[in-house]
């Protein structure tokens, strides 16, 4: 494997577990992030104590505050900060490069209103000419478990095999198998929707119910991220592996799960803005949820998970009012759904 030098652009759990990755594969790893404070501290102890308490780095790792120094002559950049901060990074970085690089972005979210894939506001805002090819990663993987190097599982996707198979190259070791996919709507759109689920996981545990409800959601929450995922262009296939039911299961389960505690806490009567307060990470599920209703709306695809989670975030509706809603809906064939799309998705082909 070929040694390189790498900036990874978010100093946050995800961030800090990839950069591990990446550092135990020898690579010179560039760890930036824009608290001055904390890059010292992360320089100086080698841990970053705010999100991987008492895990610590290799020696292969060296946090930046600055930009500048972060991106100078590094040809593969890691996008590791939150969906709200990806387009204020990208307008900022640009003004560091002077070559092409390849982005891989590791957010998991989609941006509401625009309605946009991280992926398309990577193309939005980069200048072409910075931009040699972008790739996704994706997968059942919490920073927690990566960081004291667990067994897990990704994908990268790229239009571009050869971008996706680089990416494989620079990530992949023996803690850390990675596959590859050039179904990148297929994995970006598992990786962002499978939050709404979790919060809505989050909420059924927290009202006490059991593993029944939480199956049943997690059955039909792929039920209806398949469904859009269809509309959207996306290959069925995907949403049966790592970055569909892998993902969705591992965050709709585990205590690790920023979505999956915010939803709990909902669940036991906290209002919104109580959670988000307190949660001290981002909760990518919350403004995903609203982007999801929105893409419903517009592909007039049935989301009815989705569309109760949207009326307890933004509506004030009572979750335990929501999930009877849920309960009480028109009556239907399991499968009557998805095979209705598939048909409609082979008749146009």
């Amino acid at each position: 494997m070929k040694k390189t030098s790498v900036t990874v652009l978010g100093a946050g759990s995800w961030g800090t577990a990839l950069s591990m990755v990446l550092g135990d594969n020898g690579h010179d790893v560039r760890l930036w992030g824009h608290k001055k404070e904390q890059i010292d501290s992360i320089n100086k102890t080698r841990m970053n104590e705010k999100y991987l308490p008492n895990v610590v780095l290799p020696e292969t790792v060296q946090g930046y505050a600055s930009l500048p120094e972060a991106l100078k002559d590094v040809k593969n950049i890691v996008l590791a900060v939150p969906t709200k901060a990806v387009r204020e990074v990208l307008y900022e970085i640009q003004e560091c490069l002077n070559e092409p690089v390849l982005i891989i972005h590791v957010s998991k979210g989609i941006e509401p209103d625009t309605l946009k894939r991280i992926s398309e506001m990577i193309k939005e805002e980069m200048d072409p000419r910075l931009l040699d090819n972008v790739v996704v990663l994706s997968g059942p993987s919490h920073a927690e478990e990566v960081s004291l190097r667990h067994p897990t599982t990704v994908t990268v996707a790229s239009e571009s095999l050869e971008a996706a198979e680089s990416a494989q190259d620079l990530f992949m070791n023996q803690n850390f198998r990675v596959y590859t996919n050039t179904d990148v709507i297929g994995v970006e759109l598992g990786g962002a929707l499978k939050n709404i689920i979790a919060l809505a996981a989050g909420i059924s545990d927290g009202l006490g119910y059991g593993d029944n409800a939480k199956a049943a959601l997690i059955t039909r929450g792929l039920a209806e991220i398949v469904r859009l995922g269809i509309k959207m262009g996306a290959n069925p296939l995907t949403f049966s592996g790592l970055t569909g039911i892998g993902d969705l299961i591992v965050t709709c389960t585990s205590v690790h799960s920023r979505n999956w505690r915010a939803g709990n806490m909902l669940g036991k009567g906290k209002d919104l803005e109580e959670v988000l307060s307190s949660m001290g990470m981002v909760v990518e599920g919350v403004r995903t949820t609203k982007a999801a209703y929105q893409l419903a709306q517009h592909y007039e695809v049935d989301m009815p998970i989705t569309t109760a989670l949207y009326r307890v975030l933004f509506e004030n509706i009572n979750p335990k009012d929501a999930v009877d809603a849920l309960m009480a809906r028109m009556k239907t064939h399991e499968m009557e759904e998805t095979v209705n799309i598939l048909d409609g998705r082979l008749e146009e082909q």
